[in-house]
């Protein structure tokens, strides 16, 4: 899952991408109706936790499409956080080395602790102390640098990807096209069915449009970003399972 910080991102990043594109691209793909009524984009409420962008368009079909998980499925999105993921392998090893050392004199208090004196016992805890202080702080930048460049991605790919959901929908007589990337009660839908879905259909045209092949590499998600055993991966996976539909389920 992503951060409350990326989710913030995306529907603001989509929000304000729609609402640019949406009046143009439907306009286009759309016949005129009796009652114009523009397409648009519901900008994101004002609290820590967005409600969901939604598409307006002119037509009667509802769908509902998971953004995030058509972001990091397109051919672009695989390729950009697998190569980001690769770039960051470095600093991952780096960071286990100094936890592995830590951990090497951890062992050293625990073994001989007891037949230290007082002053080479307190140096020894000491040196562990500020060793743990280091690689804390190293985590945490490494694991801020990370989500920053996950981020620009995931911008980036998201304004290419606004305007290939606004020409979908007004192609395919979409009225309504609502982000389900978040669960309800944080997300606005309820419950919803396959048949509605249109995640795999936009990324499709997303990555017809993009020209940009499909990854060569095989097997399941790695994790971006770098991470000291012990911890939790610094940002979400890299590349999750391919774009399929999702089915609510109503709350009980």
């Amino acid at each position: 899952m992503t951060s409350k910080f990326v989710r913030f991102l995306l529907a603001m990043a989509f929000a304000v991408s729609v609402a640019a594109l949406a009046q143009t691209g439907t306009a286009a793909a759309s016949p005129a109706p009796a009652s114009p009524a523009p397409a648009s984009a519901l900008p994101a409420a004002p609290s820590a936790a967005p409600s969901a962008p939604i598409v307006a368009g002119t037509g009667t079909k509802v769908g509902t499409i998971n953004i995030e998980q058509a972001i990091f499925a397109t051919n672009e999105g695989r390729r950009d956080f697998e190569a980001l993921s690769k770039k960051l392998e470095p600093k991952q090893t780096e960071l286990k080395g100094k936890n592995d050392e830590i951990e090497s004199l951890k062992k050293q208090l625990n073994a001989q602790g007891d037949k230290l004196n007082e002053d080479s016992r307190g140096g020894l805890v000491k040196q562990i102390e500020a060793k743990q202080k280091v690689l804390d702080r190293d985590v945490q930048d490494a694991r801020e640098e990370a989500q920053n460049q996950q981020n620009e991605i995931a911008q980036r790919i998201l304004q290419k990807m606004a305007p290939v959901l606004v020409k979908y929908a007004g192609d395919n007589g979409f009225g309504i096209i609502i982000d389900t990337s978040q669960p309800w009660p944080q997300g606005p839908v309820v419950w919803w069915g396959p048949s509605v879905d249109v995640t795999k259909q936009v990324v499709d045209a997303f990555n017809a449009q993009s020209g940009v092949p499909a990854p060569t590499t095989t097997g399941g998600a790695k994790p971006t970003g770098t991470r000291a055993p012990g911890t939790s991966p610094l940002t979400k996976p890299a590349t999750p399972p391919p774009a399929k539909p999702q089915t609510g389920a109503p709350p009980k």
